[in-house]
């Protein structure tokens, strides 16, 4: 792949910011070069230095766990950071085009819209999978990325893994994004393994969900390492923070805990699908490799301003493409599901 022909020109010649970390990234001496407070913070805590900005010791960590190298890793505020550096990195505004598969993760077209980047649509079929035949007619000479939620976002099942093998391979000119914010809750491999075989693939991934970092915004993209350089040039010098770096340090120790978590919203969220069969008003629950349920109810609407009056909260997505009369509902404990499950029995 001609990454030079991928990036756009003023990008690959642009001079960033060298940040003071930039020309000494050392942990001993005297810092004297970041006019940083020298005492400690007004909180009483350690957070009065800048952290790295690029995360070198959390990489490393990384690497081990999913098989890549440091260098092949981005880290960003949420998984919403590199993709708008992605697109900022590759598309020329007014010019370019990337292609999404709704219904999918909304940020895609956000974050292509303030670029003033075109979005073609290549809708899924019925039932929420890779429709090849719509993929291909929206790909054009002026489209450079191609988006994948897998497992999807909001129906939450994983898509058909030959059909990304085919647009990978189809494509190979134009990067093919697999976004893989739920891919923890999935019996499925990684598209990570993918790196070595595909210059083209981008793999996101996030430890919003399973690992329950939702609050500390942390994102992260594999790839290769000449695109990890690119994001590097182009996000802001210090955009993971301390706290955040301290946290996820703590939490990549913790794969035992994080994939008790998984097993146990699994089995909460088999136990609510069997519950909600039960409920009349219920027309179909959309199989899930997720931590959430897409469900189409009679009425979908007034259930969801009831279910609001009563202070339950889920997501309407009735008005999303092919998803007229579903609410989207969120895994929560045992608790809150049997809450939720009150609410649409009340309703009825």
């Amino acid at each position: 792949m001609d990454f030079n022909q991928l990036i756009r020109p003023h990008i690959l010649k642009l001079q960033p910011y060298a940040s003071a970390r930039d020309e000494y990234s050392g942990k001993e001496g005297t810092f004297l070069d970041a006019n940083e407070n020298p005492f400690s913070s007004v909180s009483g805590e350690n957070f009065n230095r800048y952290p790295d900005p690029y995360q070198w010791e959390l990489k490393h960590k990384l690497s081990l766990l999913k098989g890549v190298s440091p260098e092949s890793i981005f880290l960003g505020n949420g998984s919403d950071e590199p993709i708008d550096l992605l697109i900022k990195a590759v598309c020329e505004p007014l010019q370019n085009n990337i292609v999404i598969m709704p219904p999918t993760y909304g940020m895609y077209k956000v974050c292509a819209d303030i670029q003033q980047v075109q979005v073609q649509q290549a809708p899924l079929s019925e039932d929420f999978d890779i429709d090849l035949d719509n993929v291909f007619d929206s790909v054009n000479a002026a489209t450079k990325m191609i988006w994948v939620c897998s497992p999807n976002n909001p129906s939450g099942n994983l898509l058909n893994r030959d059909s990304i093998f085919q647009i990978l391979k189809a494509f190979p000119e134009k990067l093919v994004v697999v976004d893989e914010a739920y891919v923890d809750f999935a019996d499925s491999i990684s598209f990570i393994s993918e790196l070595g075989n595909f210059e083209n693939l981008i793999v996101l991934q996030t430890f919003s969900k399973a690992w329950g970092m939702a609050g500390l915004r942390l994102g992260v993209a594999y790839c290769n390492p000449f695109i990890i350089k690119i994001l590097n040039k182009i996000k802001y010098p210090y955009n993971l923070n301390i706290l955040s770096q301290q946290k996820l340090s703590e939490a990549l120790d913790k794969v035992k805990e994080k994939n008790e978590f998984v097993k146990e919203i699994n089995g909460l969220k088999e136990k609510l699908a069997d519950d909600l069969k039960q409920i009349p008003s219920v027309i179909k629950i959309f199989p899930s490799d997720s931590n959430m349920l897409l469900v189409k109810f009679t009425e979908a609407k007034k259930l969801f301003n009831f279910l609001l009056d009563h202070k339950v909260i889920v997501r309407d997505r009735s008005n999303v493409v092919l998803c007229e009369d579903c609410l989207r509902l969120s895994i929560g404990t045992e608790a809150e599901n049997e809450i939720l499950l009150k609410a649409i029995k009340r309703f009825v």
